[in-house]
């Protein structure tokens, strides 16, 4: 048998263990780089010729910290991504979502803000509906664009009142998660306001006064069934077609304040007889030559359960009012200010009239000098001791401004507050 096909155990001078090892020496003396054909002419072993062919070895840089230049030496050095990372403590980039959230939550709204420039992540996170819950941008200026954003958050409890804003293009399309909401004595355009009323059916408190309305916001009002707390005092722009509309469907309706408005007498009558019974606390002030003896009959039969009842400036009301108004058992406060014709001798006799009575707004039907004499009559009633109603109202007018409470809507803070 030849030689060249002979077995590999067989042929002469060669092994597995020692020969192969011997014969690559040799191989190695001679051996020469060149192109494939030469290489494969040589004697090599398979692991020789991967080596000869595999792509040269880098050569470790030299990495000296800070001697990269010494020995006039000029080295490059880079350390590597692991060594720059940190060996202790915990990065943000590895705490979940709840718990980045729960540590936002304590931040103001300004650094809050800040910190949703640095990444797509922190930006996702502090836009994040619970961070948003509730929100106060009074003192903002161009309140339009930041409202705007606002919304977009989910806000559920959002305070704003005496804010400007210039015009607002809400092109959101969703119902808007608002519960309470204060907008009281703001500029707003009534186009702007219809935009976001539209698209509001889960609100509980509401406050828009003296703001220029319309039908097309009163019967969106009609859409929030829940609706608990409603001041339109002073407001404007609407019929009473409109506004019986909205009282049959807020049946829970508890504080309603809907005094000195653009009304006439059809709009005092839609009041009176489509009020919610649940009612409990009403302003119907301001209705000088509107409100009659025959209204206050209707109210008094249709709402049995009211503890306040403001109706001053009716002018029309006289002392034969009060055997009417004892139908209400649970009356605890009643304002008969500037009620002229109302004398003082049938005031006399309201402690007995009401035996429920705590609190009386007379101002202007009594002098000062004849004050003690009342208050010695009926001395277990306060007498002119609230000079603005707070009816409905989310931050009652008699708190001084700049105190923590003239900040709080319906009696709680908003957490997220623009400082000034």
């Amino acid at each position: 048998m030849p030689e060249d096909s002979m077995p590999l155990q067989d042929l002469p001078c060669l092994s597995l263990q020692g020969s192969m090892l011997s014969q690559s020496k040799r191989v190695n003396k001679r051996k020469t780089r060149g192109c494939l054909g030469e290489g494969l002419d040589t004697e090599c072993t398979p692991t020789e010729l991967i080596q000869q062919w595999s792509p040269p070895h880098k050569h470790q840089r030299i990495i000296t910290k800070g001697k990269e230049n010494d020995s006039n030496q000029f080295v490059l050095a880079r350390r590597s991504r692991r060594k720059k990372e940190s060996t202790s403590g915990i990065s943000w980039d590895h705490l979940p979502d709840e718990l980045l959230l729960r540590i936002l939550f304590y931040l103001p709204l300004h650094d809050l803000l800040r910190m949703s420039v640095v990444c797509k992540r922190w930006h996702r996170l502090v836009f994040d509906e619970t961070l948003w819950h509730s929100v106060d941008l009074e003192g903002l200026t161009h309140m339009g664009p930041a409202l705007q954003q606002v919304l977009k958050t989910g806000v559920r409890r959002l305070r704003c009142p005496r804010s400007f804003v210039e015009d607002l293009h809400f092109t959101g399309t969703g119902t808007l998660q608002i519960t309470e909401l204060d907008l009281s004595s703001s500029i707003i355009p009534t186009s702007a306001l219809e935009s976001i009323i539209c698209r509001c059916r889960l609100l509980e408190c509401l406050s828009l006064e003296g703001l220029q309305l319309s039908d097309t916001i009163i019967s969106s009002l009609a859409k929030n069934p829940q609706l608990l707390q409603l001041n339109l005092s002073g407001c404007s722009g609407f019929s009473a077609p409109a506004l019986s509309e909205l009282l049959k469907s807020c049946s829970r309706i508890e504080q309603l304040n809907i005094s000195w408005c653009n009304f006439n007498n059809n709009h005092v009558k839609s009041v009176v007889s489509n009020v919610s019974s649940s009612v409990t606390h009403l302003n119907l002030s301001g209705y000088r030559e509107s409100l009659t003896l025959d209204d206050v009959k209707v109210l008094v039969a249709r709402c049995p359960h009211i503890q306040t009842l403001d109706l001053s400036d009716s002018t029309l009301l006289m002392a034969d009012c009060f055997p009417v108004l004892a139908q209400l058992k649970y009356l605890l406060h009643l304002s008969l200010s500037r009620c002229y014709h109302i004398h003082l001798a049938a005031l006399t006799d309201l402690g007995k009239t009401f035996p429920m009575l705590c609190l009386l707004d007379v101002y202007g039907l009594v002098q000062d000098s004849h004050l003690p004499a009342l208050k010695k009559e009926t001395p277990r009633i306060s007498i002119n001791s609230r000079p603005f109603s707070s009816i409905a109202r989310p931050t009652p007018a008699n708190v001084l401004v700049g105190c923590f409470s003239d900040r709080v809507m319906w009696n709680r803070p908003c957490r997220l507050r623009i400082k000034l």
